[in-house]
């Protein structure tokens, strides 16, 4: 299996970033504006990238400050079954995270495309804590 790794630091509160990864409200400001569902635990995600492209995500945890997983269970074959995580911490003063998207079965395109895709949608959520404004997909 393979694992795409990010570690990044945001300069606002463990609070404030945990609220961008763990409210429809947050993740609509930088990822996608149209995400819908329950953000609880055992709760389900709708992330859409136009009329054809939908990932649903299953909430396996949410933790207030420290962590988010998801199990993706409806999207392109390759994502099924995989786990995205958000682990925050502080590091000099600044919320660390760590993000792991777990599960890829091989090293392919896509796993690429995915890994580089993956560093501009978290540099939107850095920006969009520290600057109010992230930038998201929008249909």
């Amino acid at each position: 299996m393979y694992t795409i790794k990010h570690l990044f630091h945001i300069n606002k509160s463990r609070d404030y970033v945990f609220a961008a990864i763990s409210t429809i409200e947050g993740l609509s400001r930088w990822w996608t504006k149209t995400t819908s569902g329950d953000t609880s635990a055992g709760g389900l995600i709708q992330f859409l990238f136009g009329p054809q492209i939908g990932f649903q995500m299953k909430v396996l945890e949410s933790t207030p400050g420290t962590l988010v997983k998801w199990e993706c269970i409806i999207g392109p074959p390759d994502w099924i079954g995989n786990v995205l995580t958000f682990q925050l911490d502080e590091n000099d003063n600044k919320t660390r995270v760590r993000f792991s998207h777990d599960g890829w079965k091989e090293a392919n395109d896509l796993y690429s495309a995915v890994t580089f895709t993956w560093g501009r949608y978290l540099e939107s959520l850095r920006q969009c804590c520290e600057t109010g404004k992230g930038e998201q997909f929008a249909y």
